[in-house]
């Protein structure tokens, strides 16, 4: 008998996996998708900085991209307002994954500017969750400017 159960509770677990409704959040003007819901799971893309300064071409100068820090910043404004798109908030995310390169200025890595940033919006006393995080050094990201990427997954509550 308990054989029976264990079967028919198995075959209803499958069945409801099998129900996950996946939607992928993307545009014709990017190769990935900016994200992928897969049940009330968002997997968010990983996200680089944009420059705390534009470049001006009427002047010649161009783009400054700041330090660690600000990059860091910059990247998790762009998480919350991405995550806010979809009726999410930093407070849903549940894992981190960072990607940190040297900064050239220093000629090293810089943790303590991505966790000045990071603790800007988790941890405080208005958003006290804390997702799980990986952290890793690479030897450079996509883009040249760039010292971090940050990827994140959020579940959306019940």
């Amino acid at each position: 008998m308990k054989l029976i159960v264990a079967c028919v509770l198995s075959a209803a677990a499958m069945t409801v996996q099998a129900q996950v409704v996946v939607k992928h959040i993307q545009s014709d003007k990017s190769p990935i998708a900016t994200g992928v819901w897969a049940g009330d799971t968002f997997y968010l893309s990983g996200q680089l900085p944009n420059p705390v300064t534009p470049a001006d071409a009427a002047k010649g100068t161009p783009a400054d991209w700041g330090d660690t820090k600000a990059q860091s910043y910059s990247v998790f404004t762009k998480i919350q307002a991405l995550l806010k798109e979809q009726g999410l908030d930093m407070k849903d995310v549940v894992k981190m994954t960072v990607f940190l390169a040297a900064d050239p200025k220093l000629g090293k890595l810089d943790f303590a500017g991505l966790q000045a940033s990071y603790t800007q919006f988790f941890g405080t006393k208005d958003q006290p969750n804390k997702p799980a995080r990986s952290a890793m050094q690479v030897a450079a990201l996509v883009s040249p400017t760039a010292l971090v990427e940050i990827e994140v997954i959020a579940v959306r509550s019940k």
